[in-house]
């Protein structure tokens, strides 16, 4: 645990969750133990994480993010059909009108593809020996002009008072 969240819980209260994130496993591939770190890795940096569990399909990754509305949406690819997933994904999310939501990939992606898959809209690609502290800074960063917890306060407008309860 964090010393943040340990100070938050000593003083009786959590700290607000930063953004909702997406943590999916596409297709086939029956090995999440990597999305599972990853998604306890982001929780434990205040985020608030969903996982979609494993034989996810791009149009039900897709609704998760939508009905979630998480501006971030991690894909975990051990399968080798990363392209073909990907591309899959940033369609329907385009469909969706999501199309700003940031999109990170982890798993075995050759070193070829790597580009393919920036070039195709990814904004981060991580590969096995990935440090997870560099995971969570990609997030932080990406999401640092998309903060959903900021608020706008307008000091010197005085809020409405609000009505006695009946």
């Amino acid at each position: 645990m964090n010393t943040v969240q340990q100070g938050a819980r000593r003083a009786g209260h959590a700290p607000a969750p930063r953004a909702r994130v997406v943590i999916a496993k596409p297709g086939l591939d029956g090995h999440d133990r990597g999305a599972k770190v990853i998604a306890r890795a982001l929780r434990d940096a205040g985020y608030e994480v969903i996982y979609t569990g494993l034989h996810q399909t791009p149009e039900q990754i897709v609704a998760t993010v939508i009905a979630e509305d998480a501006p971030l949406l991690g894909l975990s690819v051990l399968s080798g059909a990363h392209l073909t997933i990907v591309e899959k994904v940033i369609q329907l999310l385009a469909e969706e009108d999501a199309g700003d939501v940031r999109l990170l990939v982890g798993g075995i992606i050759p070193d070829a593809d790597v580009t393919a898959l920036e070039a195709l809209g990814v904004h981060a690609v991580f590969t096995p020996g990935a440090g997870i502290g560099g995971i969570v800074e990609t997030v932080d960063r990406l999401l640092a002009t998309t903060d959903t917890t900021a608020t706008t306060e307008t000091p010197d407008t005085p809020e409405p008072a609000l009505e006695q309860a009946c």
